[in-house]
């Protein structure tokens, strides 16, 4: 191994650090040095494994270099470092719960960033399927299936066996990939004329008591009673809410492709509006944890020295975050009208990596007679990853750890932040109840 004057140390006792993602410099497309880090990070990963049980990644390299030559790194042909990077979803959860080595430990271990460093320059390169392109586009792919015949031709085609077919040729969606519906009354349209109720803002810790909810494209096009459910939780809580309008997506499927000028282009068009809104006095939810991350970390770490990037980072909550700290200050109301028995919480890999703590649960674990079973593994969802036809196979292959540790726990509600997880475990699971996302349940303790 290339680090050996500092092997004797295996791992950092400091608190992790994250440097900012320099790719607007010139030197982070140059693809030899990309090349020559993809190695040295490498041969570091298959000196550790510690990651294995994550994405297929790291198994990947790990067969990789069992079956080559010398059996080390410098055994793997180079072009195979790409079926090591087109495994990774950026999870995240190697840095955040696994790599003894990331800053500051010398060897500055980032594999995440790395991975997205090597999309970048296959994107650029124009080596990114189309296809990939299209699906990752899920601003626009919904706002086109949310018009209403569209709507009933998208979602009929989404269960016709022959027309799957023809979407797994086109749009490389492999025919038995469950899919999300299409509403063409969007959240946006069912609350277009919501209001924020005219009560007094009350501070709770870091919160300043009343938020506007960015709606996601998946709570927009796909799971509007999700957004729903958020903004009667919070009325329910005295906390004036309203919608964030004229928001573009956050970014989060784009950068997973490696498009950060299309992540730069959606972050023009929100960061001037959301940091206004919170001059103005708003902090900002959203439902999604892949939509809070990206705004609460991917975003600060590309702008490190934009203000408002910085400003937005302070200022947008999960929403069990947001309750906890409204709870903390006696403000939470736990008036609850009925209990909900046993619950298997799955939790997001995206909300996990916040570092906020388990507050889904710390927050549905206040009702009566409620008991919380939890799940901290992947689903192997990740969005586009679950649906490809070169990944899905793989991905349910993932879920289904997480599937049968539900199965034992027999438990009346599974329930995961991510919507696109919880599916995705469903579809393993006979439910007796249809309820799969943790603030649909909370409205329901509440008889909202």
């Amino acid at each position: 191994m290339s680090n050996e004057k500092s092997s004797f140390r295996e791992g950092s006792l400091e608190a992790p650090t994250r440097h900012p993602l320099n790719w607007q410099d010139s030197s982070f497309y140059d693809e030899n040095d990309l090349f020559s880090e993809l190695e040295r990070v490498y041969d570091i990963c298959h000196g550790c494994r510690r990651c294995v049980a994550l994405c297929d990644s790291f198994p990947t390299l790990f067969d990789l270099v069992d079956e080559s030559p010398t059996m080390e790194v410098d055994g793997v042909e180079k072009a195979d470092y790409w079926k090591v990077v087109d495994e990774c979803y950026l999870c995240d959860l190697c840095y955040q719960t696994k790599c003894p080595y990331v800053p500051p430990h010398e060897w500055n271990v980032d594999y995440p960033h790395l991975m997205l460093r090597a999309k970048a320059i296959q994107f650029k390169q124009g080596r990114r399927k189309l296809s990939h392109k299209i699906i990752s586009n899920t601003g626009n792919v919904g706002k086109l299936a949310s018009i209403p015949v569209v709507t009933q031709t998208v979602n009929a085609a989404n269960r016709s066996t022959g027309l799957r077919k023809i979407l797994s040729k086109t749009l490389d969606i492999h025919p038995e990939a469950e899919l999300p519906p299409y509403h063409s009354d969007t959240l946006k349209r069912r609350e277009s004329k919501h209001q924020a109720k005219p009560v007094p803002a009350t501070p709770a810790g870091p919160t300043r008591g009343q938020a506007a909810l960015f709606a996601t494209c998946y709570c927009n096009h796909n799971a509007p009673d999700i957004g729903q459910d958020l903004l009667q939780v919070f009325e329910h809580n005295d906390i004036p809410i309203r919608m964030v309008n004229e928001d573009k997506c956050c970014g989060m499927p784009k950068l997973e492709q490696g498009d950060l000028k299309t992540v730069d282009k959606y972050k023009r068009r929100n960061i001037p509006k959301l940091a206004g809104m919170i001059d103005q006095g708003w902090d900002i939810v959203a439902a999604i944890p892949s939509c809070v991350l990206m705004f609460k970390q991917e975003l600060p770490l590309m702008y490190p020295d934009d203000p408002q990037v910085q400003k937005i980072k302070q200022h947008i909550f999960d929403p069990f975050e947001y309750l906890m700290h409204r709870h903390k200050a006696g403000l939470l109301n736990t008036a609850f009208t009925r209990s909900l028995g046993d619950i298997a919480w799955h939790v997001p890999c995206h909300q996990r990596v916040q570092n906020i703590g388990p507050k889904t649960r710390d927050i549905l674990s206040l009702v009566p007679d409620t008991r919380i079973q939890v799940v901290e593994r992947c689903s192997g969802h990740d969005g586009t990853y679950g649906v490809r036809n070169a990944s899905y196979r793989k991905s349910k292959k993932i879920a289904r750890a997480v599937v049968n540790r539900v199965k034992k726990m027999d438990a009346d509600y599974l329930v995961s932040d991510c919507p696109m997880a919880a599916t995705q475990i469903a579809e393993g699971l006979e439910l007796r109840h249809g309820e799969t996302n943790p603030l649909s349940l909370l409205r329901k303790a509440y008889g909202i």
